[in-house]
């Protein structure tokens, strides 16, 4: 939960570097959260417009979070764009966040997991 807390901290920077593990639980989370609603949607039509409501505040940190993991691959934000082109563009952005980002700094910041390290001790 705390991945999911850190990405929201973090609203709408695009700037810097986000580890697999923050870029995962985020997405797991939201999931939860949004099979969550969508159940209680069921229920009550008044869940359908938290639904929307929720989806929309989320655009904007799932862009983010997405942007800065492309950044740990020393990749620019703009590669997200490739998830428009047709079947490979979703599968082709799905590898990419699924590889391990570049050891140690580049361009856009330190090596999150090093930092991540340096801040336990």
């Amino acid at each position: 939960m705390n991945w999911y807390l850190q990405v929201l901290k973090k609203y709408a920077v695009f700037s810097g570097r986000a580890r697999r593990k923050e870029y995962w639980m985020f997405q797991l989370f939201n999931a939860i959260i949004l099979s969550a609603i969508a159940l209680l949607g069921v229920v009550h039509d008044m869940f359908f417009i938290l639904y929307i409501i929720y989806v929309l505040a989320m655009i904007i940190p799932a862009l983010a979070v997405t942007v800065r993991r492309l950044h740990d691959l020393d990749k620019e934000g703009v590669w997200i764009l490739i998830s428009f082109v047709p079947v490979v563009g979703g599968i082709w952005l799905l590898i990419l966040t699924c590889t391990e980002g570049i050891r140690g700094d580049n361009r856009y910041g330190a090596d999150p997991k090093v930092v991540e390290l340096i801040d336990a001790a």
